[in-house]
Formats: C-alpha cells, structure tokens, sequence
C-alpha cells in the first residue's frame, strides 16, 4: 500500500489510444483544451500565492483553492486522488511535495510555501506548481527558489521536437547542480492530458540523448523538486507528506507544457 500511495507523480502504465514509444500524442482540439485549462490553472494558483501571508492556515488556502476552481466551474483534481484529502498539496519549508493542508498549521513570517495544484477541465487535467516566500526569506532560501524555478526553464528548452526525453532531465540537473543544490530523485514529471499521470516518468537527473525521441503534440508536466542540502527524502507517517531526510528547505515549481513545431509551448503559463 505504501508503495502503491508513495508518490502522485510515479505514473502506472496506462492504456491509452494514440501512442508513441507508450506517449499520447494530442490533437489539435485536445491541445486546445489543454491550453484553456492552463490558463485557468495559472489564474488559480496567481490567486492563491497572494494568499501566502503569515498566520493563514494551510487548510484557508485549500478552502480558497476549492472555492476557485467551484467559481471557475473545474474539478480539483487531486482531492480524493488515491485518498488524498485536498484540493492542493501545501508543502512548507522541508516538506518537499504532497503536504496536507491542516486548520493547525499557520504560515510564519520566512517560510516557503509550495503549492502543487492540479485541475480537470472537459475531462482533461492541468497540474502546476509554485514555491514562494512568506515575507522576507534568508538570501539562501531566496536563490533555491530562483535557482529552481530557472533549472525548470532550463529544462522547459530542451522539450522539443527531435530531442530525447533525457535532454530534459539532463539540462535540470546540470543547472541546479552547477548552483550547488540537489536534485530529488525519487519524485518525478509526468506526461498529462486525458489521465493526470501518462507515460512517460520525466526524472529531473540524468545523462543526455536517452529515451524516446519527442514529438509534436506530446504534453508533459515537467518538476524539478530541489534541496537546500541532500537530495535524499522520507515519507512521513500520514504515507503522503515527503520531507527531506537533513530537515533543509526544498522548493518545487512544474508547468504543464506541450511539444509543437515552434518549440514548447508552457500552458500554465
């Protein structure tokens, strides 16, 4: 059981109708609306980083996470994901990915939050994440947030045509790696689209030119999840909550974004 609920990223293999190495390529219409639920994603989780003010509880930021997705007329798509009990996974400080929001856990002035939001719209999912500062962050905590965030970019480059799946893990690691901070290895992206998690798994590590070669029309959620320290996790005892095995900060960012033949194209943008 624990293995099976271990991570919402670690995708099965799925049965899916249009495939390349085990990859869905969309169409045109589903690009479509995957783009549309991008964009509603990107104006939830703007909506709730401006939330992130200290002495809110994390469960208050759920609650306006639900009463967002309710307004724009979109399921959540993670509560009640193999049991998960949230909207949004809020994760602070050392807690690196799936954190369950609580009425007893308040914000504090210096924390990270991130929040890992996900939504279904015309029975396609978007998922995305964020890591920002509550108040004012040591500079340390402040360059793993940037340094995060731009080794997602780096990897968001190499998404297109005619590259392998590993150019993508290889720029990310290389990036974070070159800025002295770790990569997590036991939490991986994903491909999305009429299913959360689709092939393949996207590790955010590894050597270049490995793996299927990209095509138009696949969609990816690509993560990087980065430590201040060791890039080693645990697995607490609610079996959802992974935190870092040395207790340093760890911060996440993740777009959903699709391969055309214009480069990529970030649809939580």
């Amino acid at each position: 059981m624990q293995t099976e609920r271990r991570t919402m990223y670690t995708a099965k293999r799925l049965g899916l109708l249009m495939k390349d190495n085990g990859i869905s390529i969309k169409s045109k219409e589903e690009l479509q609306i995957l783009r549309e639920a991008g964009n509603i994603l990107s104006d939830i989780v703007s909506e709730l980083k401006r939330s992130l003010k200290s002495g809110i509880t994390t469960q208050e930021i759920d609650e306006v996470a639900e009463d967002l997705m309710r307004k724009h007329n979109v399921i959540p798509a993670f509560k009640g994901y193999r049991g998960f009990p949230s909207c949004v996974c809020l994760s602070i400080n050392e807690e690196v990915v799936h954190g369950i929001p609580s009425p007893k856990r308040f914000l504090q002035e210096g924390d990270i939050a991130s929040l890992d939001v996900g939504l279904i719209y015309k029975d396609y999912y978007s998922d995305m994440a964020v890591s920002a500062a509550v108040g004012n962050i040591s500079p340390e905590c402040q360059q793993l947030l940037d340094v995060t965030y731009k080794g997602l970019l780096k990897g968001i480059e190499q998404a297109v045509v005619g590259n392998h799946l590993s150019d993508i893990s290889h720029a990310i690691q290389k990036y974070v790696e070159s800025n002295h901070f770790s990569v997590v290895r036991e939490f991986v992206g994903h491909g999305i689209g009429k299913n959360l998690h689709e092939d393949p798994e996207i590790p955010n590590f590894g050597p270049p030119h490995n793996g299927p070669k990209l095509k138009e029309g696949m969609v990816f959620a690509i993560e990087p999840m980065v430590n201040l320290g060791d890039w080693k996790t645990k697995i607490l005892s609610d079996s959802w909550t992974v935190v870092t095995q040395d207790s340093k900060p760890s911060a996440h960012f993740e777009h959903t974004v699709a391969i055309t033949s214009e480069g990529p194209e970030i649809l939580t943008k």
